[in-house]
């Protein structure tokens, strides 16, 4: 099943899509937690709760397909507390990127409000130079996380795994800013995600196909068969500095065939990036002048 937030901006409802392509409301599901597919809708079993609601038959249905031709489709999870994010983390992209494939996992940031819908516009910064792309498998996590004792503890504390988008302006993120990546990376519209939320259970992370385009012409083609840190290791890593949070979003890293690599022109406006992974749904977004 796909869990996934219908309507205009600020005014999504949850809702789920069953794999007959049947979709349903789950406000009924959701009015204890804020009305949403939050951090407290996960952490109370929301996806459990979800399936057993489907299965008893008690939700209202809805007309829209979830393709986006009647509602808008939001990012699929609500503002996430954080948005975590691993540098470097796919051996060919370290070496287009002139690194050596890091020893331990690189970590930086994205502002929250980075984050929106999968088919939404994605804003160029008014002086911006290299504005980049980059297919990532995010992972949102469902339990919270805190000093795992060993990576085979990590994978029962997510909630599921979606499309990411990690926008970047390399600019910004190498040249204005002595290094300092976030600066590259937290411009507004910078994180579409979704189309869906795929729970945990139904997708195995480390055998996924995972592909960019940009005006229909292929970029990155990759599989997380060459991440360097799985998602196990990343989250049991993570836990033994900082507290994850239900609800936060982890992107794990990008495949080669960036603009950065020299390979590509970087974005324009006008542009139009497409993404996928396998199972987990395509997004698409114009470029657009802030």
């Amino acid at each position: 099943m796909q869990l996934l937030r219908l309507g205009n901006i600020g005014e999504e409802r949850p809702a789920v899509r069953t794999d007959d392509g049947r979709l349903f409301d789950l406000s009924s599901l959701t009015s204890d937690t804020g009305g949403d597919i939050n951090g407290a809708f996960l952490a109370n079993d929301g996806i459990g709760r979800v399936r057993a609601a489907v299965t008893d038959g008690g939700l209202p249905a809805l007309d829209d397909p979830g393709d986006g031709s009647a509602l808008r489709i939001g990012a699929p999870i609500a503002r996430p507390t954080a948005v975590l994010c691993i540098g470097q983390n796919y051996a060919a992209h370290a070496a287009e990127s002139g690194s050596p494939p890091p020893d331990t996992p690189i970590l930086f940031f994205k502002h929250p409000n980075t984050v929106v819908g999968p088919y939404d516009d994605v804003r160029i910064p008014r002086v911006a130079e290299k504005t980049d792309w980059e297919v990532e498998l995010g992972v949102v996590i469902g339990k919270r996380v805190r000093y795992l004792d060993s990576p085979e503890q990590a994978l029962d504390h997510v909630a599921g795994y979606v499309v990411s988008n990690d926008v970047s302006e390399r600019a910004f993120q190498q040249e204005q800013s002595g290094g300092q990546w976030s600066k590259g990376k937290c411009a507004e519209t910078f994180n579409p995600l979704g189309p869906w939320l795929v729970p945990a259970d139904e997708v195995t992370p480390g055998k996924l196909g995972l592909r960019s385009y940009v005006n229909g012409d292929v970029r990155q083609d990759s599989t997380t068969t060459d991440m360097i840190f799985d998602v196990a290791y990343l989250i049991w890593h993570l836990s033994q500095y900082l507290v994850l949070e239900p609800g936060d979003l982890l992107n794990t890293g990008t495949p080669q065939g960036v603009a950065l690599s020299g390979r590509f022109p970087y974005l324009q406006v006008g542009d139009v990036m497409e993404l996928e992974i396998d199972g987990l749904g395509r997004q698409r977004q114009r470029l657009v002048e802030a």
